[in-house]
């Protein structure tokens, strides 16, 4: 006969599931409510954030010059103009050939739309230009109905700007101040901490600090190989602009999905303009292997690597952080997903039960010097 369930034993169970269904219930009420508070205090957050990733790129050349004697505050200003410098750099070897060619790439455009109408007016389209003019005047109807939401549009992209300028100069600022008083920090605020806060939260921030080290790094390392391979094949095309494309890559890895659909963008419609469109083809699938090649085989691979994560971990983090909170999402998905991988690590280890000491049965261990 089958075993009778004991009602004893099914009440226990039952109330063991309910206390953990009402903890994790509490759990989740706690993060909803830090996800709320950090959507209040974004504004404070994000270039907070920014500021952080970006001193981890200066810090290295900021330690040295502290090494080699130099004072706090000159070394951060000195550093903190460099990057200055070599931004703007970045920005002019992008814009300035650009703009020398400009009148080269419209007049591509203009001959590359105008094949594309040709084209359509032959076979198998066969659309005259009656159809092509219906739809214009078509497009213009739409347009002029919608100059309101254009109009809204374009306000909500100025202060867009407005705010993008505003949180690069909090950021530089904090950067700065990061650089001149970042190692006084966790001194300082182990003072403030009492009991075993004051030894554990420093310890997780000084982790958490190496940590986002190495995002920065890693990011870097793959938005120099989506620039060289890209290079290296727009270069081959005899495709212009070559430099600016590939400098052009390498600052938009930073900015993951859409950053690189943006790259992606330019160097197909340079291609188009300059070379025609079976270049351009080429150029498209250049780009979309070396995308995937980044997504699924160098990104993961490499910052699995740097931050201790499995690849498929990074992956369905960058996922998940896109879905959640768009292109910022995807930004901030890794580095916020090995920050908490090293707060559950440090967890752990305060938790974990110390190894068993062996137990002294009097016998001397085996080549251990007898007493004389």
């Amino acid at each position: 006969m089958p075993a009778k369930v004991s009602a004893a034993k099914s009440r226990a169970a039952l109330h063991i599931s309910a206390r953990v269904c009402a903890e994790l219930l509490l759990v989740l009420v706690a993060v909803a409510v830090a996800l709320w508070l950090l959507d209040r205090m974004w504004s404070v957050v994000w270039p907070l954030t920014l500021g952080l990733l970006l001193t981890t790129l200066t810090w290295p050349p900021t330690r040295f010059l502290r090494r080699r004697g130099w004072p706090p505050a000159l070394a951060a200003g000195l550093v903190t103009v460099l990057f200055l410098l070599v931004a703007a750099g970045v920005v002019a070897l992008i814009a300035v050939p650009v703009a020398s060619q400009s009148g080269e790439l419209t007049d591509g455009v203009v001959e590359g739309v105008q094949r594309l109408r040709e084209w359509a007016a032959g076979p198998p389209l066969n659309i005259g230009d009656a159809e092509i003019d219906r739809a214009f005047d078509s497009g213009v109807d739409r347009a002029q109905d919608g100059l309101g939401s254009a109009v809204s549009a374009l306000v909500s992209g100025v202060n867009t700007v407005v705010n993008g300028v505003i949180t690069a100069v909090l950021a530089l600022f904090l950067m700065f101040f990061f650089l001149k008083d970042g190692p006084r920090f966790l001194p300082w605020l182990s003072r403030q901490l009492p009991g075993r806060l004051a030894t554990d939260i420093p310890t997780v921030a000084a982790r958490g600090w190496s940590t986002l080290g190495s995002f920065v790094r890693s990011q870097a390392a793959v938005g120099l190989i989506d620039a060289v391979l890209i290079g290296i094949g727009l270069w081959i095309l005899d495709v212009p602009l070559v430099l600016p494309l590939a400098v052009l890559t390498f600052v938009t890895a930073f900015v993951p999905i859409v950053g690189a659909l943006f790259a992606g963008l330019v160097a197909v419609l340079i291609a188009l303009v300059s070379n025609g469109l079976t270049d351009a083809l080429i150029v498209l699938a250049i780009i979309v292997v070396v995308q995937q090649l980044e997504g699924n085989v160098f990104q993961p691979m490499i910052q699995s690597r740097g931050l201790g994560l499995h690849a498929a971990v990074i992956l369905l983090a960058v996922a998940l952080g896109g879905n959640m909170a768009g292109i910022v999402g995807s930004l901030l998905a890794v580095p916020v997903t090995a920050l908490i991988a090293v707060v559950w690590g440090y967890v752990r280890e305060q938790l974990a039960e110390p190894p068993a000491e062996p137990e002294d049965d009097g016998e001397p261990m085996p080549g251990a010097a007898l007493p004389s």
